[in-house]
């Protein structure tokens, strides 16, 4: 006669454990992958809308909106809304404000191309005053 196969209940407890410190470890890590994946969405939407509003001001010599000079079309995202505005024929800011899995988020550049990045919460990132950052802690 054969023994018992099978796994011991020492052995089925010892591979949940496993499955468990593996899980602590990479779930944390793939999600903050995803939100550093989204951020270029919005930073390349910024220069994008930048170098529109610069060819704007060479055609009509303002960054007003008019009749015969549009306001470029802000680009389609998920996860970020882009505003402009134009207070005057000189200066420009350009925002991009994080929204569903990005809140929190919001970056702008203006027409000296000074770059920031505010982020509050939820976020848990580290905004900076100087660039856009592209990493949890601030950095660009």
């Amino acid at each position: 006669m054969r023994g018992n196969r099978g796994f011991t209940l020492i052995e089925v407890m010892i591979v949940v454990v496993i499955i468990g410190i593996l899980s602590a470890i990479a779930i944390p890590n793939y999600s903050e992958y995803v939100t550093r994946s989204r951020v270029p969405e919005a930073t390349s939407g910024l220069a994008n809308l930048r170098v529109k509003m610069e060819q704007m001001f060479q055609d009509c010599r303002s960054y007003v909106a008019s009749a015969n000079c549009p306001q470029p079309a802000v680009p389609a995202s998920g996860n970020f809304t882009f505003v402009i505005n134009a207070p005057d024929s000189t200066h420009y800011t350009i925002t991009a404000t994080g929204g569903g899995p990005m809140s929190g988020f919001s970056y702008t550049v203006n027409q000296l191309n000074q770059r920031s990045s505010t982020m509050t919460s939820p976020s848990t990132w580290t905004g900076n005053a100087a660039c856009w950052a592209t990493k949890k802690d601030g950095s660009c």
